[in-house]
């Protein structure tokens, strides 16, 4: 019970925070992926424009806010949900996607398995929704572009995995900031039904100013959701990019 009431009052805090302005518009983005793939770096590279060097697990579900203004001076609020990697085998996992509007797998250019994960990752989507309902906006996020030499996935895989199953491909480095803001302002547009050319998404993303919930001090931290007690994250010696 402990893990579902952090869980409705994070919901309840992210809708208050924009009950204020109805004329912008709201869009709920999960990130889904194998631990040490770098989704919580992908998050708080686009939502704080910061870098962590040390590993740290997501127990259960992290959110932060980004608000950003498209052309045409429609307002978006997007809801960065980071679902922790071991949440694959959830229950929680169809409640956490509930209402989304899109869903990004992540996995990392260098570490195969990752990739090879997505396709489980997808098929949990999937089943979380029923054939009557149409997925939400999909997307095939590769990180650490980085460390190019390292890859382990080819550019043509990776395009060719998001073209079979109607996803969209994306490349980004949490550790340089490559491609993150562009990807997300790109999702958002899209959503918005707003058409950007390359040079408008690249100025665009470059100029929006971010806005991050202090989860921390507003019970945003969700923590083990069917544990019901929250467990601290412990820092491990890897670097996530």
């Amino acid at each position: 019970l402990g893990g579902w009431s952090r869980f409705l009052r994070s919901l309840l805090l992210l809708t208050m925070s924009d009950s204020d302005d109805d004329e912008t518009l709201q869009y709920k983005i999960i990130l889904l992926g194998d631990g040490t793939v770098g989704k919580t770096s992908i998050a708080m590279r686009f939502t704080n424009d910061e870098f962590g060097q040390q590993y740290k697990q997501t127990i259960g579900v992290d959110f932060m806010l980004r608000r950003l203004e498209l052309p045409g001076n429609t307002r978006v609020a997007l809801q960065i949900w980071d679902i922790g990697g071991q949440s694959i085998g959830s229950k929680m996992l169809g409640s956490y996607i509930f209402g989304s509007q899109a869903i990004l797998i992540v996995y990392d250019i260098t570490n195969y398995q990752s990739f090879q994960n997505a396709e489980d990752w997808l098929a949990l989507v999937k089943r979380s929704f029923s054939d009557k309902q149409e997925l939400p906006y999909m997307g095939l996020v590769g990180n650490k572009i980085d460390m190019s030499h390292l890859r382990a996935v080819k550019s043509e895989k990776h395009t060719k995995f998001a073209e079979d199953h109607g996803m969209k491909p994306f490349f980004v480095s949490a550790k340089t900031g490559d491609n993150v803001s562009t990807t997300f302002f790109k999702v958002a547009s899209e959503l918005s039904g707003i058409n950007l050319t390359k040079p408008e998404l690249e100025v665009a993303s470059k100029v929006v100013k971010a806005e991050i919930i202090d989860y921390q001090s507003s019970s945003q931290h969700v923590g083990a959701a069917e544990g019901g007690e929250h467990e601290e994250k412990k820092a491990k010696k890897c670097s996530v990019q």
